[in-house]
Protein backbone atom coordinates (compact mmCIF):
# COMPACT_ATOMS: atom_id res chain seq x y z
CA UNK A 1 0.00 0.00 0.00
CA UNK A 2 1.24 3.46 -0.98
CA UNK A 3 2.49 5.60 2.05
CA UNK A 4 -0.43 8.63 2.19
CA UNK A 5 1.40 10.20 5.01
CA UNK A 6 4.69 11.25 6.22
CA UNK A 7 5.67 12.73 9.06
CA UNK A 8 8.40 14.65 10.76
CA UNK A 9 9.99 13.10 13.67
CA UNK A 10 11.41 14.84 16.84
CA UNK A 11 13.21 13.74 19.83
CA UNK A 12 10.90 14.32 22.83
CA UNK A 13 14.15 14.11 25.38
CA UNK A 14 17.12 16.15 23.52
CA UNK A 15 19.51 15.32 26.43
CA UNK A 16 18.76 11.70 25.82
CA UNK A 17 17.71 11.34 22.12
CA UNK A 18 17.20 8.42 19.84
CA UNK A 19 20.75 8.74 18.12
CA UNK A 20 19.26 6.97 15.20
CA UNK A 21 15.96 8.63 14.98
CA UNK A 22 14.94 8.56 11.33
CA UNK A 23 14.26 12.64 10.31
CA UNK A 24 11.00 11.72 8.95
CA UNK A 25 8.85 8.93 8.34
CA UNK A 26 6.01 7.69 5.78
CA UNK A 27 2.86 5.53 7.12
CA UNK A 28 0.27 4.03 5.25
CA UNK A 29 -2.95 6.26 5.59
CA UNK A 30 -4.62 3.23 7.88
CA UNK A 31 -1.28 2.74 10.08
CA UNK A 32 -2.50 2.53 13.96
CA UNK A 33 -0.13 3.91 16.67
CA UNK A 34 1.68 0.49 16.86
CA UNK A 35 1.87 0.29 13.25
CA UNK A 36 3.82 3.61 13.39
CA UNK A 37 5.91 2.35 16.37
CA UNK A 38 7.17 -0.87 14.35
CA UNK A 39 7.86 1.55 11.35
CA UNK A 40 9.79 4.22 13.82
CA UNK A 41 11.68 1.20 15.84
CA UNK A 42 12.52 -0.39 12.08
CA UNK A 43 14.28 2.84 11.02
CA UNK A 44 15.76 3.63 14.26
CA UNK A 45 17.35 0.57 14.57
CA UNK A 46 15.18 -0.74 17.14
CA UNK A 47 14.56 -4.08 18.30
CA UNK A 48 11.94 -3.92 19.91
CA UNK A 49 8.86 -1.74 18.64
CA UNK A 50 7.56 -1.57 22.56
CA UNK A 51 10.20 1.03 23.83
CA UNK A 52 8.94 3.43 21.11
CA UNK A 53 6.91 6.35 22.80
CA UNK A 54 4.66 8.11 20.57
CA UNK A 55 3.59 11.84 21.20
CA UNK A 56 1.05 14.29 20.19
CA UNK A 57 3.23 17.54 19.37
CA UNK A 58 0.01 19.52 20.15
CA UNK A 59 -0.04 18.72 24.33
CA UNK A 60 2.47 16.43 24.95
CA UNK A 61 0.20 13.57 25.60
CA UNK A 62 1.77 9.95 24.92
CA UNK A 63 -0.53 8.15 22.24
CA UNK A 64 -1.69 5.33 24.61
CA UNK A 65 -4.45 3.83 22.57
CA UNK A 66 -2.16 0.94 19.88
CA UNK A 67 -4.93 0.16 17.95
CA UNK A 68 -6.03 4.16 17.11
CA UNK A 69 -5.54 5.41 13.89
CA UNK A 70 -2.63 8.26 13.30
CA UNK A 71 -4.42 9.82 10.73
CA UNK A 72 -7.21 10.79 13.56
CA UNK A 73 -4.86 12.02 16.02
CA UNK A 74 -5.35 16.09 15.09
CA UNK A 75 -2.81 17.12 16.73
CA UNK A 76 -0.41 14.81 14.72
CA UNK A 77 -1.65 15.46 11.31
CA UNK A 78 -2.02 19.60 12.20
CA UNK A 79 1.79 19.68 12.78
CA UNK A 80 2.95 16.90 10.73
CA UNK A 81 4.78 16.01 13.04
CA UNK A 82 5.68 12.92 15.79
CA UNK A 83 7.04 13.63 18.91
CA UNK A 84 9.23 10.09 19.77
CA UNK A 85 10.92 8.80 23.47
CA UNK A 86 13.12 6.10 23.89
CA UNK A 87 10.95 4.47 26.88
CA UNK A 88 14.02 1.93 27.74
CA UNK A 89 13.61 -1.89 28.05
CA UNK A 90 9.82 -3.50 28.87
CA UNK A 91 8.56 -6.55 29.69
CA UNK A 92 4.68 -7.57 29.08
CA UNK A 93 2.08 -6.86 31.68
CA UNK A 94 1.22 -10.26 31.86
CA UNK A 95 4.75 -10.99 33.13
CA UNK A 96 4.13 -8.04 35.47
CA UNK A 97 1.45 -9.06 37.22
CA UNK A 98 2.68 -13.13 37.57
CA UNK A 99 6.10 -11.49 39.10
CA UNK A 100 3.56 -9.15 41.31
CA UNK A 101 1.24 -12.27 42.68
CA UNK A 102 3.77 -14.90 43.08
CA UNK A 103 5.62 -12.61 45.88
CA UNK A 104 2.99 -13.23 48.63
CA UNK A 105 2.28 -17.52 47.32
CA UNK A 106 6.33 -17.38 47.82
CA UNK A 107 6.14 -16.10 51.66
CA UNK A 108 3.10 -17.78 52.73
CA UNK A 109 5.12 -21.37 51.67
CA UNK A 110 8.35 -20.35 52.85
CA UNK A 111 7.14 -18.72 56.30
CA UNK A 112 5.51 -21.47 57.75
CA UNK A 113 8.30 -23.52 56.27
CA UNK A 114 10.97 -22.00 58.02
CA UNK A 115 8.68 -20.94 61.78
CA UNK A 116 10.41 -23.01 63.84
CA UNK A 117 13.92 -21.03 63.54
CA UNK A 118 12.88 -17.87 62.18
CA UNK A 119 10.54 -16.80 65.82
CA UNK A 120 13.11 -17.98 67.75
CA UNK A 121 15.87 -15.15 66.64
CA UNK A 122 13.29 -13.04 68.56
CA UNK A 123 12.65 -14.95 71.45
CA UNK A 124 11.58 -11.67 73.52
CA UNK A 125 8.91 -10.66 71.23
CA UNK A 126 7.17 -14.41 71.50
CA UNK A 127 5.78 -16.57 74.31
CA UNK A 128 6.61 -19.58 72.76
CA UNK A 129 9.58 -20.70 70.13
CA UNK A 130 9.23 -24.10 69.92
CA UNK A 131 6.83 -25.24 66.93
CA UNK A 132 6.16 -28.39 69.09
CA UNK A 133 4.98 -26.41 72.54
CA UNK A 134 2.77 -24.50 69.33
CA UNK A 135 2.29 -25.83 66.18
CA UNK A 136 0.49 -23.68 63.44
CA UNK A 137 -3.16 -23.82 64.57
CA UNK A 138 -6.27 -24.66 62.33
CA UNK A 139 -6.78 -20.66 62.20
CA UNK A 140 -3.43 -20.16 60.94
CA UNK A 141 -3.88 -23.39 58.62
CA UNK A 142 -7.17 -21.53 57.35
CA UNK A 143 -5.58 -17.94 56.42
CA UNK A 144 -2.80 -20.02 54.85
CA UNK A 145 -5.54 -21.53 52.20
CA UNK A 146 -7.30 -17.88 51.96
CA UNK A 147 -4.19 -16.20 51.28
CA UNK A 148 -3.12 -19.01 48.88
CA UNK A 149 -6.75 -19.44 46.99
CA UNK A 150 -6.66 -15.43 46.57
CA UNK A 151 -3.19 -15.00 44.46
CA UNK A 152 -3.71 -18.19 42.85
CA UNK A 153 -6.62 -17.08 41.40
CA UNK A 154 -4.84 -14.02 40.46
CA UNK A 155 -2.26 -15.51 38.22
CA UNK A 156 -5.19 -17.44 36.24
CA UNK A 157 -6.92 -14.90 35.89
CA UNK A 158 -3.79 -12.83 34.58
CA UNK A 159 -2.55 -15.61 32.12
CA UNK A 160 -6.23 -16.40 31.26
CA UNK A 161 -8.78 -14.14 31.08
CA UNK A 162 -7.50 -10.38 31.81
CA UNK A 163 -6.83 -8.87 28.28
CA UNK A 164 -4.90 -5.95 28.20
CA UNK A 165 -5.03 -2.70 26.68
CA UNK A 166 -1.27 -1.82 26.54
CA UNK A 167 1.54 -4.48 25.59
CA UNK A 168 4.70 -3.60 27.77
CA UNK A 169 5.39 -1.42 30.85
CA UNK A 170 9.12 -0.14 31.87
CA UNK A 171 11.42 -3.16 32.91
CA UNK A 172 12.40 -0.77 35.53
CA UNK A 173 9.47 -0.50 36.88
CA UNK A 174 8.89 -4.33 38.10
CA UNK A 175 10.02 -3.52 41.38
CA UNK A 176 8.36 -0.44 42.32
CA UNK A 177 4.86 -2.13 41.16
CA UNK A 178 5.91 -5.84 42.87
CA UNK A 179 6.68 -4.36 46.23
CA UNK A 180 3.38 -3.38 47.60
CA UNK A 181 2.32 -7.63 47.23
CA UNK A 182 6.00 -8.98 47.74
CA UNK A 183 6.42 -6.68 51.27
CA UNK A 184 2.64 -6.00 52.62
CA UNK A 185 0.82 -8.90 51.40
CA UNK A 186 3.50 -11.68 51.34
CA UNK A 187 6.52 -10.76 53.92
CA UNK A 188 4.19 -8.28 56.69
CA UNK A 189 1.29 -10.38 56.29
CA UNK A 190 2.98 -13.55 56.52
CA UNK A 191 5.30 -13.05 59.46
CA UNK A 192 2.64 -11.58 61.85
CA UNK A 193 -0.28 -13.94 60.84
CA UNK A 194 1.98 -17.51 61.08
CA UNK A 195 3.36 -15.87 64.69
CA UNK A 196 3.39 -18.14 67.49
CA UNK A 197 0.78 -16.86 70.02
CA UNK A 198 -0.65 -14.46 68.18
CA UNK A 199 -4.42 -13.04 67.38
CA UNK A 200 -4.55 -15.68 64.76
CA UNK A 201 -2.89 -18.73 66.40
CA UNK A 202 -6.34 -20.45 67.65
CA UNK A 203 -7.91 -23.70 66.71
CA UNK A 204 -11.67 -22.88 67.29
CA UNK A 205 -13.46 -21.36 64.89
CA UNK A 206 -16.13 -18.76 66.25
CA UNK A 207 -18.91 -16.87 64.29
CA UNK A 208 -16.61 -14.22 63.74
CA UNK A 209 -14.69 -16.49 61.84
CA UNK A 210 -17.11 -17.98 60.10
CA UNK A 211 -18.65 -14.77 58.91
CA UNK A 212 -15.19 -13.66 57.62
CA UNK A 213 -15.29 -16.98 55.65
CA UNK A 214 -18.98 -16.09 54.12
CA UNK A 215 -17.56 -12.89 53.22
CA UNK A 216 -14.61 -13.92 51.50
CA UNK A 217 -15.97 -16.44 49.38
CA UNK A 218 -18.95 -14.27 48.07
CA UNK A 219 -16.18 -11.34 47.55
CA UNK A 220 -13.88 -14.08 45.54
CA UNK A 221 -16.93 -15.48 43.31
CA UNK A 222 -18.17 -12.06 42.68
CA UNK A 223 -14.70 -10.71 41.99
CA UNK A 224 -14.22 -13.47 39.58
CA UNK A 225 -17.25 -13.24 37.73
CA UNK A 226 -16.79 -9.69 37.15
CA UNK A 227 -13.58 -10.03 35.79
CA UNK A 228 -15.16 -12.95 33.43
CA UNK A 229 -17.17 -10.05 32.27
CA UNK A 230 -15.03 -7.72 31.80
CA UNK A 231 -12.66 -9.51 29.77
CA UNK A 232 -15.64 -10.61 27.24
CA UNK A 233 -16.38 -6.38 26.72
CA UNK A 234 -12.62 -6.12 24.79
CA UNK A 235 -11.83 -8.41 21.58
CA UNK A 236 -8.63 -10.68 21.47
CA UNK A 237 -6.03 -7.94 20.95
CA UNK A 238 -8.19 -5.12 21.18
CA UNK A 239 -7.84 -1.88 22.95
CA UNK A 240 -11.72 -0.97 23.20
CA UNK A 241 -13.78 -0.38 26.09
CA UNK A 242 -17.06 -1.11 27.23
CA UNK A 243 -19.79 -0.37 29.44
CA UNK A 244 -19.76 -2.51 32.23
CA UNK A 245 -23.21 -4.47 33.14
CA UNK A 246 -22.49 -7.37 35.42
CA UNK A 247 -23.39 -7.96 39.23
CA UNK A 248 -22.63 -4.74 41.26
CA UNK A 249 -21.95 -2.67 38.36
CA UNK A 250 -25.04 -0.97 39.02
CA UNK A 251 -23.96 0.46 42.06
CA UNK A 252 -19.87 1.30 41.36
CA UNK A 253 -17.83 1.76 38.50
CA UNK A 254 -15.53 -0.57 39.78
CA UNK A 255 -17.34 -4.10 41.28
CA UNK A 256 -14.12 -6.15 41.09
CA UNK A 257 -12.39 -3.70 43.70
CA UNK A 258 -15.66 -3.38 45.62
CA UNK A 259 -15.65 -7.52 45.71
CA UNK A 260 -11.88 -7.33 46.49
CA UNK A 261 -12.31 -5.55 49.61
CA UNK A 262 -15.21 -7.28 50.36
CA UNK A 263 -12.99 -10.74 50.27
CA UNK A 264 -10.33 -8.96 52.08
CA UNK A 265 -12.37 -8.02 54.74
CA UNK A 266 -13.40 -11.31 55.62
CA UNK A 267 -9.77 -12.24 55.98
CA UNK A 268 -9.61 -9.34 58.59
CA UNK A 269 -12.19 -10.67 60.78
CA UNK A 270 -9.85 -14.01 60.39
CA UNK A 271 -6.64 -13.31 61.41
CA UNK A 272 -7.66 -10.21 63.51
CA UNK A 273 -4.14 -9.19 62.25
CA UNK A 274 -2.86 -5.30 61.69
CA UNK A 275 -0.89 -6.24 58.61
CA UNK A 276 -3.82 -7.29 56.56
CA UNK A 277 -5.45 -3.95 57.86
CA UNK A 278 -2.30 -2.09 56.53
CA UNK A 279 -2.40 -4.15 53.44
CA UNK A 280 -5.44 -3.76 52.96
CA UNK A 281 -5.64 -0.17 53.57
CA UNK A 282 -2.88 0.83 51.31
CA UNK A 283 -4.07 -1.33 48.27
CA UNK A 284 -7.87 0.70 48.74
CA UNK A 285 -5.90 3.75 48.24
CA UNK A 286 -5.02 2.61 45.10
CA UNK A 287 -8.05 0.95 43.94
CA UNK A 288 -9.94 4.15 44.65
CA UNK A 289 -7.65 6.41 41.81
CA UNK A 290 -7.77 3.40 39.14
CA UNK A 291 -11.82 3.41 39.62
CA UNK A 292 -12.56 7.03 39.38
CA UNK A 293 -9.69 7.13 36.65
CA UNK A 294 -12.13 4.36 35.35
CA UNK A 295 -15.22 6.74 35.47
CA UNK A 296 -13.62 9.36 34.02
CA UNK A 297 -12.84 7.24 31.19
CA UNK A 298 -16.17 5.95 30.57
CA UNK A 299 -18.14 9.35 30.76
CA UNK A 300 -15.70 10.58 28.23
CA UNK A 301 -15.66 8.01 25.55
CA UNK A 302 -19.77 6.86 26.08
CA UNK A 303 -21.19 9.97 26.94
CA UNK A 304 -24.84 9.88 27.52
CA UNK A 305 -24.97 6.16 26.82
CA UNK A 306 -23.45 5.64 29.82
CA UNK A 307 -24.99 6.22 33.44
CA UNK A 308 -22.42 8.28 35.61
CA UNK A 309 -21.62 6.86 39.17
CA UNK A 310 -21.60 8.84 42.46
CA UNK A 311 -19.66 6.32 43.83
CA UNK A 312 -16.68 4.66 41.95
CA UNK A 313 -15.48 1.24 44.22
CA UNK A 314 -17.26 1.33 47.68
CA UNK A 315 -20.68 2.61 48.18
CA UNK A 316 -21.58 5.67 50.40
CA UNK A 317 -17.83 5.83 50.87
CA UNK A 318 -15.94 6.26 47.40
Amino acid sequence: MAAELSLKLTNRVPKKPIKKLAPSVELPRDATVEDAKKIVARASGFSDFNRIGLFNPADGKILKDRKALIRNEQGVIKAGELVVKDLGPQVAWRTVFVIEYFGPILFHAFIPLIRPYLYSIFPGQFKYISESATPITKVQWLLFALFHIHFLKREYETLFVHKFSANTMPARNIVRNSAFYWIMAGLLCALDIYAPGNLSARDELVPLDYFGLVLFTFGEVCNWIVHQHLASLRKPGGTEKGIPNCIGSNLVTSPNYMFEVTAWVGVILISRSWAVVVFICTGILYMRDWSRGKEKALRKEFGDRYKNKRYTMLPGLI
